[in-house]
């Protein structure tokens, strides 16, 4: 348990303010110029998260050190999103399209960030222009697709790279499979997602919780 809850924690200082790791040899990065097609792949990347309603999908969370928790994770665009964690973890993180709100209900406390401040801004965030902050990374695999995501004019929003795989039953055709963030110390963490279900039914009350405070908090 309590390995359990350090490796949350360590997740959770990049989930809450980014929320995502993968060893980056996944996703190279290579100095070459852009491919003829690289516009055409950042459109079909920013299509497919624009035709996802609703999705819910089972997840792993990953730290640089190796360490995972799990859980699900349901989606409603615009802007809103919950982790729900294993059970043991005893915490969650759920956005409101305005910001993620961080429970962690062993410790009784709640915590909260801006969205537009997090890497899950290119999710969430409908003021961020994913076709304009994002760039095609070169997989060498052409069923895969990388886009990274950074606003260069604001370097402390930390950057995420989301990696889509191609499946014609998906949203847009493409199926966001995992993403990388890094946020502004430099802490990496992943989201894979698994068992992906678009538009299942999906309404504001799944983005409610429980304050864990006391009642007579000053």
């Amino acid at each position: 348990m309590n390995h359990v809850k350090k490796t949350f924690r360590s997740c959770v200082s990049a989930a809450a303010l980014a929320a995502l790791s993968v060893p980056a040899t996944l996703i190279p990065v290579q100095a070459i110029a852009a491919a003829p097609d690289d516009a055409k792949q950042l459109d079909q990347a920013v299509a497919a998260l624009r035709a996802i309603d609703s999705m819910k999908a089972d997840f792993v969370q990953t730290d640089r050190s190796g360490g995972s928790v799990s859980g699900v994770l349901t989606l409603k665009r615009p802007g809103k999103i919950r982790f729900q964690y294993q059970k043991s973890a005893e915490m969650l993180i759920v956005g409101d399209g305005k910001a993620l709100t961080f429970i962690d209900y062993s410790v009784r406390q709640v915590q909260r960030w801006p969205i537009k401040n997090s890497p899950l801004g290119a999710l969430l965030d409908p003021s961020r222009d994913v076709a304009k902050y994002g760039k095609v990374l070169q997989t060498g695999n052409p069923n895969v697709t990388s886009i990274e995501v950074r606003d260069r004019s604001h370097p402390e929003y930390g950057v995420i790279t989301l990696i889509f795989t191609r499946k014609p039953s998906a949203p847009g055709g493409l199926e966001l499979t995992y993403w990388v963030a890094l946020d502004s110390q430099n802490k990496r963490t992943t989201i894979s997602l698994s068992n992906q279900r678009y538009g299942v039914p999906v309404t504001d009350n799944d983005f409610r919780w429980t304050d864990p405070r006391p009642r007579n908090r000053h």
